[in-house]
């Protein structure tokens, strides 16, 4: 591949909703520009940006592919990117450098879910949007009706630049609203020709809102089409451009991946009116005193570049995929990685396509590429030069919402599996293992349960560790509601020395409602001498770990030591652990009761889905706290037991059409109620029996 200058080079992001041919479409765009000598099926696992096992496996994309392609001297980095819903955070980290995003949309269905994620992704990032109504050779597509579904929810932004031509229900070519000419044929062998008659009407149609959205792009184009009841076509094109780059207009193109028509006036159509990386500024703060400094995407400035996204490769090690930002890298270029504060060496600099690594000399301001093997270097990081240091934003990731618990699936493989995940953490953000305290269980934490299969099926394939995932335990605890005096004697006579404690102790609850266990020493007249009271507060603590309902560890209680007596011989620490503990068996008359951690709940979605959401919250044991308002949706606020929230990412995703979103966080412990806590005790019982 030639080199490029900056203004030739368009970054594209291909989003939407899943299975509406976003890899398909990347595919035929590669072999429409001659870039692949063969167009692959997803059907058939061989497809460029599908190269992954679990990808080929499943036919769905899994992860951001890069794909870069030629076309009419101007170089286009096409980023395919997965639709379905527990692989979001792919989006993310490529729509924060691209300039552009092509949203698919199918011509059966129209828009949904997925493309309206990807809309307000592309808000959120300011990226430039352009809509691919694609799939118009499949039965029953309807340009018009999926364009209303679009124009519905957007309104006027929506600017229809192309319209289909069809020949006896067969899709055979597009009509250019702005070039006013029709283009016949697939892939580069298109030929240009009059619009049909047919079409003229719907192009005029179209053409008028067209100018309505390109004066409203600008005042003086504004004024000039108040003026002149119309706009020329340089005016038109002007008014696009920057509407296009300000997120006001979104054009609206359709093409057929299948068949390759309409493919190269969607090319035409990025190069003409998405916006290149030459002029725009990033803005970043500098390391050295915090303060917000501006730098320009252009060779002449010092270097600087954005880590969007990392490759685990057990073969090639840690492959570091980046945008650069400003300047030039060469294999000579001396790296500073900002976020860490170390140096790095660049090595071989790569243009990734699919799984293939071309190696090029170097990469200027606006192109993406890839180093291998930097060692500080993860997702999110700013590369630059140590001289003229800059630090980007980080990269906003979506939080887990589903954690399920991980054991090695063969004993003695533990790190292996631990090591590999921590590998596949490098290159999905998204994913977080953590171990739990109370519990000891490892969590391993995704966006959902498709996304917890996939990283278990990638730590075998990738690092041959093989791993098991379980419902996580809930970290229940034990504490109890009345005041009781526990006596505990432990004597023992086996020859010589004896083993003699005896304590009283008086347990109660927290007046003020505190977790902590407390100790109290209320021994008077030296009944239990001063040097085994410690050996008391010490079989306390120990036996709290485990309650005497279930097992779970005891909190809120007070133990307050008032009485006892002790041998001077056979009197021992041991001896009064062992009276201790057997003291705090005797809990069991103090109504022990059962605690199970209650979590803050917020749930997102839209106004249609509060009825269900409520309802469902109710099923799962949860009390609404309150109902606001946030963003044009509705936030349902309310407290549900961790219990009953395993699954909630996947039922809610059910429940709206994965439109909803929550997030939660703990907030106390309450008890059980009676049923519930009987059959977690029955339960914990039967798996200690089990153990034993």
């Amino acid at each position: 591949m030639k080199d490029y200058c900056t203004k030739n080079i368009r970054n594209i992001a291909v989003v939407g909703h899943g299975g509406e041919g976003k890899t398909t479409l990347v595919e035929a765009l590669l072999f429409a520009t001659g870039t692949i000598d063969r167009q692959g099926r997803v059907e058939d696992g061989s497809t460029t940006t599908d190269f992954d096992p679990e990808e080929t496996r499943r036919t769905i994309s899994i992860s951001a592919a890069l794909a870069p392609l030629e076309w009419k001297e101007t170089k286009i980095n096409l980023i395919d990117i997965p639709g379905y819903f527990d692989f979001a955070g792919e989006m993310v980290g490529p729509l924060t450098v691209a300039e552009g995003a092509i949203i698919t949309v199918g011509a059966v269905g129209g828009l949904n879910v997925g493309a309206e994620k990807a809309w307000a992704m592309c808000e959120k990032t300011n990226t430039a949007r352009m809509i691919v109504i694609n799939q118009m050779d499949r039965e029953n597509a309807n340009f018009d009706k999926a364009l209303a579904t679009i124009t519905d929810k957007y309104g006027s932004c929506i600017a229809p630049i192309q319209i289909p031509i069809m020949d006896k229900g067969q899709f055979v070519g597009v009509a250019s609203v702005l070039k006013n000419k029709a283009f016949m044929g697939e892939g580069k062998s298109f030929k240009e020709v009059d619009v049909p008659a047919s079409a003229e009407d719907a192009i005029a149609s179209a053409r008028e809102a067209i100018m309505e959205a390109a004066a409203g792009a600008d005042d003086e184009l504004m004024e000039a089409y108040f003026e002149n009841g119309e706009l020329t076509d340089e005016q038109i094109m002007i008014g696009m451009r920057k509407g296009i780059a300000e997120g006001t207009v979104v054009p609206v193109v359709c093409c057929s991946s299948i068949n390759r028509v309409g493919l190269a006036k969607v090319l035409d159509n990025i190069i003409e009116l998405m916006p290149s990386p030459e002029n725009s500024v990033v803005i970043g703060t500098n390391p050295k005193n915090g303060e917000e400094v501006e730098r320009a995407c252009d060779v002449s400035a010092p270097f600087s570049a954005q880590v969007f996204k990392t490759l685990a490769d057990p073969f090639v090690g840690k492959l570091s995929i980046f945008k650069v930002m400003s300047g030039e890298l060469t294999g000579d270029t001396a790296l500073y990685n900002v976020n860490a504060e170390k140096a790095e060496k660049a090595g071989t600099i790569y243009v990734l396509r699919g799984k293939k690594q071309n190696t090029t000399n170097k990469l200027i301001a606006g192109d993406i590429g890839a180093l291998a093997k930097l060692v500080t270097v993860n997702t999110g990081h700013t590369l630059a030069d140590a001289a003229n240091p800059i630090q980007y934003a980080d990269i906003q990731f979506p939080a887990p919402c589903i954690s399920m618990a991980v054991y090695a699936k063969k004993s003695g493989e533990e790190d292996k599996v631990f090591s590999g995940l921590s590998r596949l953490m490098e290159e999905d953000p998204t994913i977080r293992v953590e171990k739990n305290v109370e519990t000891t269980e490892s969590l391993l934490s995704g966006l959902g349960e498709m996304h917890l299969e996939v990283v278990t099926k990638k730590l075998a394939s990738k690092f041959g560790a093989e791993c098991i995932l379980q419902d996580p335990k809930i970290p229940y605890r034990e504490t109890i509601r009345k005041t009781l005096d526990c006596e505990g004697r432990h004597k023992k006579q086996t020859g010589g020395h004896g083993q003699f404690g005896h304590v009283v102790i008086e347990f109660s609850p927290n007046a003020d409602g505190s977790e902590e266990i407390r100790f109290e020493d209320a021994v008077v007249g030296g009944v239990v001498p001063r040097n085994f009271i410690p050996a008391v507060e010490k079989g306390v603590n120990e036996n709290v770990r485990k309650g005497v309902l279930a097992g779970f560890p005891m909190v809120g209680i007070t133990a307050k030591l008032h009485f006892g007596s002790y041998h001077p011989v056979d009197s021992s620490e041991m001896a009064f652990k062992t009276a201790t503990r057997l003291a705090f068996k005797k809990l069991v008359d103090a109504s022990p009761v059962l605690l199970e951690p209650i979590y803050h709940v917020e749930v997102l979605v839209p106004d249609e889905y509060m009825g269900d959401i409520i309802g469902d919250m109710n099923k799962r044991r949860g009390r609404i706290a309150g109902m606001e308002q946030e963003d044009g949706l509705q936030k349902v606020i309310a407290e549900v037991p961790q219990s009953e929230m395993f699954k909630y990412a996947t039922d809610l995703r059910s429940m709206t059409q994965a439109r909803g979103s929550f997030s939660m966080r703990f907030e106390r412990y309450e008890e059980v109620p009676a049923m519930d806590a009987k059959k977690i005790i029955e339960s914990a019982k039967r798996e200690d029996d089990e153990e034993e």
